[in-house]
């Protein structure tokens, strides 16, 4: 299990990317959905010790990763948001390169698990293909490969999915359900669909602070009767920001498709909807940055 305790981080222009963040990861996919700025890559950089936090603790397995980084980094595979490869590299030859700086010394041993890595991440066919190549999707795959070396029992993969095409995001989503049965990783996203498709756990993260938590299902059932929507001209739509508790807004067919958060029917013509975690998502960063009108 990953805890971490009290997480805090201020950056030297006095920016507050983590407010005490405190966060129990346990074995499996594990879903953290929150917006751009909301702190995920700042949590993601310091659990993978590639930046030391401003105050709190971080534990693996009973392993203080801020105290002993190296022991993390024998357990860890991170897939970063934009990784550097040397471009006129093959694949095989590059996950070999990296296998050594991982330090898998045995030739032979070395060779049988990058063989297998490029098989199960499909890239067998092009292992000699220069990455230079590479499609955005084949670029991802190689990067969980490369993740995978070493047999990691903490895997972070960080907005993998962003610019994917459906065929290939769908692709990466059986990949990653594959790799997550037996070991912790951590989903870093804002895409709510990879959260829901994947991860049996999951937190909102917004404003360097968790905002929501738990199971994906539960959360949705706790929206149950408090989700209310109404299709409305475009022009309407401040003004019912200024009356109601405007969650989202989505445009179809040239109107607005508006969901409000109410414990009760607000009126007005709004309907009950089932909430999904769309809803979820959305409800928790309106509640997070609207605090005086909850408390009102």
């Amino acid at each position: 299990m990953l805890q971490i305790d009290g997480l805090t981080h201020t950056y030297a222009n006095g920016v507050q990317a983590l407010r005490g963040l405190t966060l129990d990861i346990p074995r499996g996919m594990f879903g953290l959905l929150g917006p751009n700025g909301a702190g995920k890559s700042t949590l993601m950089r310091i659990v993978a010790t590639l930046q030391q936090p401003s105050g709190g603790r971080v534990t693996f397995d009973g392993v203080n990763v801020l105290a002993e980084p190296q022991r993390l980094r024998r357990a860890l595979g991170y897939l970063p948001q934009e990784f550097g490869v040397y471009p006129r590299v093959s694949a095989e030859d590059m996950l070999d390169h990296l296998a050594v700086l991982k330090g898998l010394s045995n030739k032979a041993e070395r060779r049988e698990q990058v063989t297998a890595l490029l098989q199960q991440t499909n890239l067998y066919d092009v292992r000699k293909k220069a990455l230079s190549g590479f499609s955005g999707g084949m670029r991802q795959r190689f990067g969980i490969a490369q993740a995978l070396l070493g047999d990691p029992r903490l895997i972070i993969v960080d907005e993998p999915t962003a610019g994917l095409d459906p065929e290939e995001r769908n692709r990466f989503h059986g990949l990653l359900s594959e790799i997550g049965e037996n070991v912790v990783v951590i989903l870093s996203t804002h895409i709510v669909d990879d959260v829901a498709d994947l991860c049996p756990r999951m937190a909102i993260i917004e404003g360097g602070q968790i905002v929501a938590q738990g199971d994906p299902a539960a959360l949705i059932e706790g929206m149950r009767g408090r989700v209310w929507r109404k299709v409305v001209a475009k022009a309407e739509v401040e003004a019912y920001r200024q009356s109601h508790q405007v969650i989202a807004t989505r445009l179809v067919g040239g109107r607005s498709v508006l969901h409000v958060l109410a414990d009760s029917d607000p009126g007005a013509g709004f309907e009950a909807v089932a909430g999904d975690l769309e809803d979820v998502y959305f409800a928790a960063l309106y509640q997070r940055r609207h605090p005086a009108v909850l408390a009102a």
